[in-house]
């Protein structure tokens, strides 16, 4: 039978596996980041632009300030990854939408981002499904109720178990390289 202690001590090693998995996983991004050439924050915010989106809106998703948005948006724009658009039902909000270019580097993050995350190789589909069903009982995704998620993409691809083999120091340089135009 658990006791109380047990089941605190279970708890705390929880919370350490969990703090020890999200600081690998922001490791990984900040080296995506790094190779790519692109902000962290901006490696982010195409992540959730899977349509064109409201600057407000990808504020709310992001959690953060409508002035750092702004910023957001002009790297995004400087780099030719997305455009500001009116909205076409209110001519006053602006929406950000991604350019062609924009939406290929966001599939291509995407991709070397799932096959960088690690219960790609520690756990099977099943397994991962799993998972995902536990973290969903605990917390909602990031979109609302209603919206399609903004890591559909990525869902799609750990659901498919496919497996890429890790990325060399070969490869991530040359893709590093092929991305430069995009940095600049």
């Amino acid at each position: 039978m658990s006791t109380r202690a047990d089941e605190d001590r279970l708890d705390l090693e929880v919370l350490d596996a969990v703090a020890g998995l999200f600081a690998r996983l922001l490791a990984e991004g900040e080296e995506l980041a790094r190779e790519f050439g692109l902000p962290l924050f901006v490696i982010k915010a195409l992540h959730m632009m899977d349509a064109p989106l409201a600057m407000k809106e990808l504020g709310q998703r992001m959690k953060c300030d409508p002035s750092f948005i702004t910023g957001i948006a002009d790297t995004l724009e400087r780099r030719g990854l997305a455009d500001r658009e009116s909205d076409p039902g209110d001519r006053r909000v602006k929406r950000l939408v991604l350019t062609p270019v924009g939406a290929e580097l966001k599939s291509q993050i995407e991709r070397e981002m799932a096959t960088r995350m690690p219960w790609r190789a520690a756990l099977s589909a099943e397994e991962r499904a799993s998972l995902l069903a536990l973290m969903l009982k605990m917390a909602p995704p990031i979109a609302p109720a209603g919206d399609r998620c903004p890591a559909e993409e990525v869902k799609n691809i750990l659901a498919a178990g496919a497996t890429a083999p890790p990325a060399g120091p070969e490869r991530r340089e040359g893709r590093a390289a092929a991305h430069a135009g995009a940095a600049g």
